[in-house]
């Protein structure tokens, strides 16, 4: 089992950033790769990014690709996602998920709430 705890949401103009965190314990030694998903409002949940654990390779979502950047901290299992350049449509309940072994997003975080106000 992997346990995740997101923080750092908040409210924010657009144009301005937040970082948000995903600390990961537990099973940490099998953490194949952990990833950042959002959900707006009356829409369905979406990826934002990934990041593989031991290469550090990343994978962005077209939306955001430019503007957000995802890293880990492996000694810490923790992961980060540094949002720049907000919009207003960037507003959304943010999830950190981690993949273990390989298997898929397995794991879920409780989420933490992004809003851009124009």
């Amino acid at each position: 089992q992997v346990q995740l705890v997101e923080s750092g949401g908040g409210l924010v103009q657009a144009g301005g950033s937040l970082r948000l965190s995903c600390a990961a314990s537990g099973r940490t030694l099998s953490l194949y790769a952990m990833g950042w998903f959002r959900q707006a409002p009356g829409k369905e949940r979406e990826f934002v990014a990934r990041i593989y654990w031991s290469s550090g390779s990343t994978y962005y979502a077209d939306s955001v690709k430019g503007r957000f950047t995802i890293s880990r901290d492996n000694a810490k299992n923790t992961m980060y996602l540094q949002m720049n350049s907000l919009k207003t449509e960037d507003t959304a309940v943010y999830y950190c998920a981690a993949d273990s072994r390989g298997v898929g997003f397995a794991y879920w975080g409780q989420g933490t709430q992004v809003t851009v106000s124009s």
